[in-house]
């Protein structure tokens, strides 16, 4: 009985370090930006009508950075690279209507869009990447439409900066 438990326990050992067989935890830039290992991220650009967006935008986007740990977050001077953006769009569309009226929505979703450029800090005008990130939330219709408008817009942000950390992260 004990040799066949310590033949269970050595296979399940070999399973377990086969299992991880080929992954590595980090180094896994994308090759053009191999040398970045820190991004300063400028104020974005707001092209919507929403006030205080542009804050918000890049405040998701740094904070996805920090989560992410690919990049360290620097002042333009110490910084490898930097990160230029602006909130391009946010559109909101009805996902569900009320039962009497289906013109009126009761849940809707809004996608915010991000445009965005890498750029080397020593050379501004070598572009290391660019692209557009999207991140999309759900809110319920209320009495208040903007107030819920607003709770919505930081959690689509946040996933819009996760895409594009993601991005320049891992190369997808």
């Amino acid at each position: 009985m004990m040799k066949t438990s310590i033949h269970a326990s050595l296979a399940t050992l070999c399973l377990l370090l086969a299992s991880c067989a080929g992954y590595q935890l980090g180094g896994v830039k994308p090759p053009s930006l191999s040398g970045v290992q820190s991004i300063a991220v400028t104020m974005f650009s707001n092209a919507t009508q929403h006030p205080r967006a542009s804050a918000l935008a890049t405040s998701a986007v740094a904070d996805a950075m920090v989560r992410d740990g690919t990049y360290r977050i620097a002042t333009g001077d110490h910084a490898d690279a930097i990160l230029d953006g602006e909130l391009e769009r946010i559109e909101y569309r009805t996902i569900r209507g009320t039962r009497e009226d289906s013109l009126f929505p009761e849940e809707l979703s809004n996608t915010v869009t991000l445009r965005w450029t890498l750029r080397d800090a020593r050379d501004p005008t070598r572009v290391l990447a660019t692209g557009r990130s999207a991140g999309t939330s759900q809110l319920f219709v209320s009495a208040n439409l903007q107030t819920a408008r607003n709770n919505a817009l930081p959690e689509a942000l946040d996933r819009a900066g996760e895409a594009l950390v993601s991005t320049i992260a891992n190369g997808y």
